[in-house]
């Protein structure tokens, strides 16, 4: 259903048009995601309203200056004029109408646009169905490579994403040494990935092709370079893709993970047919490697659920079945602060 937001983002854009014909491929300007259009049409109303000012004050400066020049001699001169009740309502009234069409949008589109809300449509004219099955993708920011878990399909792969067009996509993000940002510009706006912690996103593609994704925050050496390929597919060319990726054999295991985790750049494209299913959380909780406490141990033992194990001993959390833990425990998911814009 279009909204009049919708309609006055249309209007800025066919009036943008000549501008944009005339510059290189502005993804953000024209995206293919519906996350990513919204976000594109608050910027298009946003410049819109700004410019209901900047405009006439521009045009206003040229005209005065025209208009009083030394020359002009049909100008009126009144050196003891003060002030004008009128002109003051008038540079007022503007400018605050403005401010506050600006917040209302802003919240509107605050809430609207939360990374941690779950979509309610597909595009401006298709609402989201009620069985609507989304695809779950759980994200790893490494040094310097994007490592991507399909936990529902059970591979993952490195420096390369897809998704099947017009089916919503809920990521879980992390990183496994620094903070970082995940960024796919045709896709939505970008979202912090941070060490310990788990931030979300939902998104959703609208047509096929392949998009650039990287890190749009600096990590280090090799941050230039940490780039992966997003790849929006029909569901029959996805499920095609998922097929091939599980006869590629490889299989990413605990130690497979902490070799790739080591800082690497221009890593190429990797596909594993299969992965640990637990190796996301540890990844989450710190303790991919086995010789590490999680964090999630650690909560339960600041609560007081269970015992510090003496040093050099089987730590009590071990003869814990994660039914048996605590939900808040068996996972440590503070949230974190994405804006998605």
């Amino acid at each position: 259903m279009r909204t009049p937001l919708d309609i006055i983002a249309k209007s800025g854009i066919l009036a943008a048009l000549p501008m944009l014909l005339s510059s290189c491929n502005l993804v953000v300007m024209a995206p293919s995601g519906d996350i990513a259009v919204q976000q594109r049409d608050l910027i298009v109303i946003s410049t819109i309203l700004m410019l209901l000012i900047v405009v006439p004050v521009i045009f206003l400066i040229l005209f005065f200056a025209w208009r009083y020049r030394q020359s002009n001699t049909d100008a009126k001169y009144e050196p003891e004029w003060s002030h004008s009740t009128r002109l003051e309502v008038i540079i007022w009234a503007a400018p605050l109408t403005i401010i506050v069409a600006l917040g209302a949008i802003t919240w509107i589109s605050t809430h609207l646009l939360d990374p941690y809300r779950p979509l309610s449509r597909i595009s401006a004219t298709e609402k989201l169905a009620e069985n609507a099955k989304p695809l779950t993708v759980e994200v790893v920011a490494l040094d310097w490579k994007w490592l991507f878990f399909y936990p529902e399909l059970g591979i993952a792969t490195v420096n390369q994403l897809a998704a099947p067009v017009n089916v919503p996509i809920n990521f879980k993000l992390t990183a496994s040494s620094v903070m970082n940002s995940f960024y796919v510009p045709a896709l939505a706006g970008q979202i912090y990935a941070m060490p310990g912690m788990e931030t979300k996103l939902h998104a959703v593609i609208n047509h096929p092709g392949e998009y650039e994704g990287f890190s749009a925050n600096y990590s280090g050496a090799g941050f230039s370079n940490m780039r992966f390929s997003f790849r929006g597919m029909e569901q029959g060319d996805f499920d095609a893709w998922v097929q091939t990726v599980k006869a590629g054999g490889e299989n990413l295991s605990r130690e497979a993970y902490l070799d790739l985790a080591k800082p690497s750049e221009r890593e190429p494209a990797r596909l594993y047919a299969s992965a640990d299913p637990e190796l996301y959380n540890a990844i989450l909780n710190m303790c991919a490697d086995k010789s590490t406490m999680c964090m999630s141990d650690m909560a339960m033992i600041d609560a007081g659920l269970i015992c510090r194990a003496p040093p050099g001993t089987l730590s009590p959390v071990a003869a814990l079945a994660p039914r048996q833990m605590p939900a808040a425990a068996r996972q440590s998911e503070p949230r974190a602060p994405g804006l998605s814009l």
